[in-house]
């Protein structure tokens, strides 16, 4: 299946994530900052980053706005999951250059699909 990269500084919602990704068949890598998100999006060059939003230093919407502009990640597709539940979030995060938004908490089947959607359309 595919290389998903998880930015989020929570680990409960990593292992969570992880979890369910691996028993989809997924490979799952993560990063528990926006900053070495980047730097292992650069790297390893997943097939899809879920990004968190709130994080010390950067912010999701920042570590999106920069790999989405840089040409050595800016075709993998950036899945925003967050807290923050605002129809301004979710605009300012798909400007940002991301592909989808969620709001946490996100169901299996739900995350599966958008996450299946977006693994197609990037080919």
């Amino acid at each position: 299946m595919a290389h998903i990269l998880i930015v989020d500084d929570s680990p409960t919602d990593v292992r969570v994530f992880t979890t369910l990704l691996e028993r989809a068949g997924h490979r799952v890598s993560s990063a528990s900052s926006a900053e070495l998100g980047i730097e292992m999006a650069r790297s390893q060059r997943p097939d899809l980053v879920i990004m968190d939003v709130i994080m010390p230093g950067m912010n999701g919407f920042q570590a999106t706005r920069t790999l989405t502009r840089d040409p050595v990640t800016q075709n993998v597709p950036v899945l925003i999951i967050t807290t923050k539940s605002m129809e301004t979030d979710r605009v300012w995060g798909l400007r940002q250059g991301a592909r989808d938004f969620l709001t946490k908490p996100v169901g299996e089947k739900e995350l599966l699909a958008r996450i299946q959607k977006l693994l197609v359309q990037a080919g």
